[in-house]
């Protein structure tokens, strides 16, 4: 590599940096996504209120699967407004800036330690957590609900649980083989943790 950087002209040298800098400053492009996803979480938190003040409303008169399927509905948003959550966090300290966990006292610990990895693996983990709950909503609203519907529900949750132990075995698998190439680097990784 030292000889490579020798051999070159400087002017390339500097066409290099500077198109080093550009391409690292356009990380920043990210963070309007992640602002668009805060205001996603606004939208679900007004569509959590009006499935809590439906709930609320028709309690007296509602059947006991019809809060089943209330609750259920308000689990269904409660995670996927914590899936936004760990996108948004995440997302933003992988790939955009690390924030300053020092200036917030209640800062969860695992936001700081989330690298691209986990962080597929907890996305998947929730769509899959998500994709159980609309499965298990239309198995409580059976009658009203076609087999043809159910069916492709069904088909859609397992080709997510398959996708997620996929996922979780190729991570592994690719995490023993760098362990493999650089015995050195991971074993003192591991003594620092």
């Amino acid at each position: 590599m030292a000889s490579r950087l020798s051999t070159r002209q400087p002017g390339s040298r500097m066409v290099e940096r500077t198109l080093e800098k550009f391409l690292f400053a356009s990380r920043w492009l990210l963070a309007p996504f992640y602002v668009a996803l805060v205001f996603s979480l606004v939208a679900l938190l007004i569509k959590a209120m009006q499935e809590l003040w439906h709930l609320l409303v028709h309690t007296l008169t509602a059947t006991e699967a019809d809060i089943i399927l209330g609750v259920l509905s308000l689990v269904d948003l409660s995670l996927t407004g914590s899936l936004i959550i760990i996108v948004i966090f995440s997302g933003y300290e992988n790939f955009v800036s690390k924030i300053d966990e020092s200036a917030h006292r209640d800062w969860p610990e695992w936001m700081g330690k989330i690298d691209f990895t986990g962080l597929k693996l907890k996305l998947l983990s929730s769509i899959v957590a998500i994709s159980a709950i609309q499965l298990l909503k239309q198995f409580m609203n059976i009658r009203n609900v076609s087999d043809r519907d159910v069916m492709w529900l069904l088909a859609i949750h397992v080709v997510f649980v398959a996708s997620g132990v996929l996922m979780a075995l190729t991570d592994r698998i690719s995490g023993e083989a760098h362990e493999a190439k650089n015995p050195a680097k991971t074993n003192g990784g591991d003594a620092a943790h």
